[in-house]
């Protein structure tokens, strides 16, 4: 028998409420008594564990890292080829569309922000970008495209950046789950083996 999951701890609750906050409403707009009333803490309690809201954003980095590193790991257990892999990264679009619609991505919306404050905190924001980017690039590497390997990671990072973006100004789910389709074409004509006139004929349907 599996061991019931333990309870998350005082600071574990503060964390993980900021991170929904941060997400939702935005690091600038989120005070301390937002994430006090979620977790139900009087501001001494809440004091005890944080002192300032740069430590708790410091906390949130980390935790959407692990939980990035995490959904990677389990992205590279699941899939058997290297396409496989890549299309978890593009369908997780379509996995998260409600968030995304209404709140945008996340590590771009927090990484943008943090940018317009100028705040210290983001090159660690931005390192999130860095775990996707290494993993991709390694995906690529194993699909045989060693020389150009980081500069499809980039591109595709970059494309699923723009689908959220334009899925949170539009909100329209439809435009997420053709763009997904689009980028998965472009992956499979990116398959050893491929001929020019198979890619020719992808493009032609899918311009």
């Amino acid at each position: 028998m599996n061991a019931p999951a333990a309870e998350p701890n005082t600071r574990e609750r503060i964390v993980e409420a900021a991170d929904a906050q941060f997400y939702q409403r935005g690091f600038e707009k989120t005070s301390f008594a937002d994430i006090a009333e979620q977790v139900k803490l009087s501001r001494g309690n809440f004091y005890y564990h944080f002192k300032t809201k740069d430590e708790i954003l410091g906390a949130v980095i980390a935790l959407r890292a692990q939980r990035t590193q995490a959904m990677l790991d389990r992205w590279a257990g699941s899939a058997q080829t290297p396409i496989g892999r890549l299309r978890c990264f593009a369908e997780m679009l379509i996995q998260n569309r409600k968030d995304i619609q209404r709140y945008g991505c996340p590590v771009g919306t927090l990484c943008a922000e943090l940018a317009k404050l100028e705040h210290p905190a983001q090159g660690d924001a931005s390192m999130i970008f860095g775990q996707f980017r290494s993993w991709l690039r390694q995906q690529f590497e194993a699909l045989g495209r060693k020389d150009d390997a980081d500069a499809l990671a980039m591109h595709l990072l970059s494309r699923s950046q723009g689908v959220a973006a334009l899925a949170n100004a539009f909100h329209d789910e439809t435009f997420i789950r053709h763009e997904v389709e689009l980028i998965e074409n472009w992956l499979q004509s990116l398959q050893p083996g491929k001929t020019t006139a198979q890619k020719q004929a992808r493009k032609t349907k899918h311009p």
